[in-house]
């Protein structure tokens, strides 16, 4: 199988990795409701990182809701989708140290991070909204963090991510289509 036949596989079994998304939609909904809340803002830090925490065993439950191969063992390409998500990981090590320095802003900063990690997909999922929802939401949660406060972004980012799940949903379609 040559690459492109391997990212075309990988997009359709994975559906374009719509399980994560939708995951990440429940996971922005309760950091909003956290950061509504009247906790001191190292409390709700902690939650923060509490609270993403079961992002993969959720999309492992949305996987099977919307019939999504998890794992995809046969594709090669998987253990590069892995890799690309791990990356995430060492990024978090800002969010770590903001966490404390400036914890007013440590949501902006995990927005940011969870933005930026998303480009690579643009290119193993064949992929326009990837890449644009890349930039854009790194940069849309830089200006809404640092004018509002974080409820907004958490507010700004259900919404982004459930356009985004709504587009990839289409893409996924329109791949299907073309290749049957």
């Amino acid at each position: 199988m040559d690459i492109k036949a391997m990212r075309i596989d990988g997009a359709l079994k994975q559906k374009k990795g719509l399980h994560f998304i939708l995951a990440s939609v429940i996971l922005w909904s309760a950091l909003t409701v956290l950061h509504t809340t009247d906790l001191p803002i190292l409390t709700k830090n902690l939650y923060t990182f509490f609270l993403t925490a079961p992002l993969v065993p959720l999309a492992f439950m949305i996987s099977k809701l919307i019939h999504v191969d998890f794992q995809n063992k046969s594709n090669p390409l998987t253990d590069l989708g892995i890799l690309f998500s791990m990356n995430q990981m060492l990024y978090l090590i800002i969010a770590m140290w903001i966490f404390s320095t400036v914890p007013d802003k440590m949501l902006m900063v995990i927005a940011i991070i969870f933005g930026a990690h998303l480009l690579p997909y643009g290119w193993l999922y064949m992929s326009k909204t990837y890449l644009v929802l890349s930039v854009f939401i790194s940069i849309f949660s830089l200006i809404v963090g640092l004018n509002f406060e974080p409820y907004i972004l958490g507010l700004s980012m259900i919404v982004i991510e459930t356009i985004f799940s709504i587009v990839l949903w289409l893409e996924v379609k329109s791949l299907r289509n073309k290749t049957e």
